[in-house]
């Protein structure tokens, strides 16, 4: 088994609950873990844990595609490679060393966002739907036969966490299934349409700063693709006084009015502060409900505007 992050951890829960014979565990090292905890950096129980607690001896080299690398995993000598957000790449050397080759769970309906980061990709771009495949591993990144699918619909109130977890439940039980179908014999799977292929690059802190000139129904699907990392953010312009940075946690989109003023403009506050209002692009208003100033704690949007004073022209811009 290889992978970081709990979106691997209910498919190595599950290998080791139906009795397969786990040779060993290939996670990322524990001094790189703050980085690559998968694309999302949930921590659940942790793979090395798990990997312990079954006595499954536990490798965590830096370059698996690394000389010493190789050696480790021919000395293995492994059937099959099971693959979920390990955080590298494997190298044609590497994918040759287990007899059947290797099946990677990857979250997203392949071909669509091949790549480090589909499910935040997948809410950030407002798809309807989305899904776990099964694929048989090849040197082009994600871009193997697929084995196996299961679709799913994204629910608007969901976070990239939210469905990270969601879908790894999902991909565990379909990468047990076609285990089992190998086990039983050869297994071909469908080609990819590459003509239908998009990327899901690995996502940086500045992908969080919001666009106001999005509308408020892009802005908020950003807002949750970004949570729980690397979260949205954005910088309050105020009258006479420096920027404050503030992160946007939740929001919503505005369904029954619209504005005519700028992107970023901060509404005027209603008079029961129940949210912050601010204006989007075509007209739209996003609904701002948490937030979290820098060096502060979360809180209510209606409790940020009651400790500030609002003037008119204040606005949101990109940091």
């Amino acid at each position: 088994m290889m992978g970081t992050g709990i979106f691997s951890e209910p498919t190595f829960e599950s290998l080791l609950f139906n009795k397969k014979n786990v040779v060993a565990l290939f996670t990322q090292p524990d001094r790189a873990m703050g980085e690559e905890k998968a694309s999302t950096r949930q921590v659940g129980k942790g793979m090395k844990s798990i990997a312990l607690q079954h006595h499954i001896p536990v490798f965590q080299p830096f370059k698996i595609n690394s000389d010493e690398g190789l050696a480790i995993l021919h000395d293995l000598r492994p059937d099959l490679f099971v693959v979920a957000a390990y955080g590298q790449i494997l190298s044609p050397e590497v994918l040759v060393v287990p007899t059947l080759g290797g099946i990677n769970v990857h979250a997203s309906l392949l071909p669509k966002y091949r790549g480090a980061a589909p499910v935040q990709w997948t809410i950030a771009n407002c798809e309807k739907e989305t899904g776990v495949s099964i694929i048989q591993m090849t040197p082009t990144l994600d871009g193997g036969n697929i084995l196996a699918t299961v679709v799913t619909p994204v629910s608007p109130e969901e976070t990239a966490g939210d469905l990270e977890a969601r879908l790894s439940i999902m991909g565990a039980t379909i990468a047990l299934e076609v285990i089992k179908k190998m086990e039983a014999g050869p297994i071909q799977g469908l080609p990819q349409d590459i003509s239908l292929a998009t990327k899901a690059p690995k996502l940086r802190k500045e992908h969080g700063n919001i666009n106001w000139d999005l509308n408020a129904l892009q802005i908020s699907a950003h807002i949750r693709a970004m949570q729980p990392w690397p979260t949205a953010f954005t910088l309050w312009q105020r009258t006479e006084q420096p920027p404050v940075r503030i992160m946007i946690l939740k929001a919503t989109p505005e369904l029954e009015a619209t504005t005519s003023l700028p992107p970023g403009s901060i509404l005027e506050p209603s008079k029961d502060l129940n949210m912050m209002q601010v204006a989007a692009g075509n007209r739209t208003i996003l609904n701002v409900l948490e937030v979290q100033p820098a060096g502060k704690r979360k809180m209510a949007a209606a409790e940020f505007l009651r400790g500030r004073h609002w003037f008119s022209g204040d606005s949101l811009t990109r940091a």
